[in-house]
């Protein structure tokens, strides 16, 4: 891997005209391979060797990859470019005899992951806390020798690392996990250029091959990182990226491995102060709610019951609505033509497969949302196209659906009255199929919660309560989706909105609301 990094930053230079000779050094963490990361002295253990080299003067270039180094450079050395990134995603490699697709991640339960990283290990036991983590050292091919042996079910890896090496993975199942849910390490898949502090006329070089665009989000990543003062065994995800007009910001932070950790997510039309934003909101004297009420039934196991206990904050759950069946039976010719089954609800999916459908195998399946893709997998199917992988408003979800699948037959199981949002983006050359399945009859008498942050999970639980309720002004109301809060906006509620509709960005918008209970 270093090596290909070093050839990587090479070819980059001989492509601006400027010649470079490699020299090839070790470093401790190169060297020490019986340990787990933690258990290495200092922070500079995969950079160290290099640093004094370049002191030396042997050397002019050192080639890290950014996500290894401290956050301070030794006295007399600067970072003088960074690479374009490189996909910053996580990858489970699983054996085959070890893939569930009815569990979250795809594993099967009480597996043995191997990694290395007290990051990884504390939010994978955070979304699986039935699995076994256990340490894993090595480059890249001797951690997949140590699968391919068999001395663990899955491990993780960089999605950047090994897309760099160009290695086969066809005898695993693979499992992308995107950012947003397991928040790589701060710079992942980024390389570091480092020189001399006096060496002007190579610094006015390496600008030829500096990505600043990269410098300035990694900019904050690193910047958070530096505030917590860590190293890169700090159980620490921190991952920014622009679009839109706006810096999106995920932090992921726990005390050990085995802690589980608190998240926030943040968004920004600029840098200035972001990272001291996040690093408020992580802080142990601020103000966090006691109580938080939901729209739905609570389930002590999953991933928002456990964020909020871990503070001994009270989460009281309630379905303001009951669903019923519209239709037993479904027809089996409309199935035969279907291209696509697009969910917009995890209520659309249950009833939809309570009717025992016979699927073509070209059907593919499209969700929004992570917790409707979570609820197909438990039916054995995988889902195509994940609608919050754009982080966009579901109308926007629909265009962009339809722009990418022109010339096909869409079938939409739904809730009867719904608004079919997604439904109506699409274009003259689509077919849509619109079946409702299912329909939603409103709780009478709903009692007032006394919560200091309610959270609406549909517009319907919104209606509910509010056909008999109003809120508190110090009230913090949170809607888990855009619909939702279209529905409370038609009541005059302000609201906070989520990043993603599911648990981990509900407790991300409980978390980075404490910063406004603190102020």
């Amino acid at each position: 891997m270093a090596l290909w990094q070093a050839n990587h930053i090479k070819g980059r230079l001989e492509e601006s005209g400027f010649e470079a000779e490699l020299k090839i050094i070790k470093t401790q963490g190169d060297n020490i391979q019986h340990l787990r990361l933690d258990k290495l002295e200092g922070k500079g253990f995969f950079t160290k060797e290099l640093e004094e080299e370049l002191l030396a003067g042997s050397i002019d270039i050192a080639v890290h990859s950014h996500k290894d180094l401290p956050t301070v450079n030794p006295p007399g050395l600067i970072i003088a470019a960074v690479s374009e990134r490189e996909d910053p995603s996580e990858l489970l490699l699983i054996l085959k005899d070890c893939v569930d697709s009815k569990k979250k991640l795809g594993v099967k339960h009480n597996a043995i992951v191997g990694t290395s990283s007290n990051r990884r290990k504390a939010q994978l036991l955070s979304l699986r806390p039935d699995l076994e983590i256990e340490d894993l050292r090595g480059n890249i091919n001797t951690r997949i020798q140590k699968l391919r042996d068999e001395k663990y079910d899955a491990i993780m890896l960089a999605k950047a690392g090994v897309e760099r090496i160009n290695i086969d993975l066809s005898e695993f199942q693979v499992q992308e996990i995107n950012p947003t849910e397991i928040v790589p390490a701060p710079a992942q898949g980024v390389l570091a250029v480092q020189i001399r502090e006096n060496n002007d006329e190579l610094r006015e070089i390496l600008q030829k091959i500096n990505n600043s665009d990269v410098e300035k989000v990694i900019g904050v990543e690193r910047k958070v990182l530096n505030l917590f003062d860590g190293g890169c065994h700090m159980p620490l995800g921190c991952y920014c990226r622009y679009e839109d007009g706006k810096y999106e910001v995920w932090t992921s932070k726990a005390e050990t491995g085995s802690d589980f950790p608190d998240r926030v997510f943040f968004s920004s039309t600029t840098t200035k102060g972001l990272a001291e934003k996040i690093i408020s909101a992580f802080n142990k004297e601020r103000k966090l709610p006691q109580t938080v009420f939901i729209s739905r039934d609570v389930n002590e196991n999953s991933y928002l019951y456990r964020a909020l206990a871990k503070h001994h904050i009270k989460l009281e759950g309630e379905s303001l609505i009951k669903i019923y069946p519209i239709i037993n039976k479904l027809d089996p010719f409309i199935l035969k033509h279907v291209d696509w089954i697009f969910f917009s609800s995890k209520n659309g999916i249950e009833n939809f497969f309570k009717l025992e459908p016979r699927l073509s195998k070209k059907t593919k399946f499209a969700v929004v949302g992570r917790g409707s893709e979570e609820m197909l997998n438990q039916y054995g199917y995988a889902a195509a196209y994940t609608g919050q992988d754009e982080g966009i408003d579901t109308e926007e979800i629909g265009k962009v659906f339809g722009e990418m699948n022109p010339n096909t037959t869409i079938l939409f199981p739904r809730a009867k009255g719904s608004l079919q949002t997604i439904q109506k983006q699409m274009k003259e050359d689509i077919k849509v199929i619109d079946l409702p399945v299912y329909e939603t009859v409103l709780a009478e008498n709903v009692s007032k919660s006394n919560a200091e942050v309610l959270i609406f999970t549909s517009p319907s639980n919104v209606d509910a309560y509010f056909a008999d309720n109003l809120i508190d002004p110090d009230q913090k109301i949170i809607s888990i989706g855009y619909s939702t809060g279209r529905k409370l906006e038609e009541y005059g509620v302000s609201f906070t909105l989520p990043y993603s509709p599911d648990e981990i960005g509900l407790s991300e918008a409980v978390f980075a609301l404490g910063s406004e209970l603190s102020s």
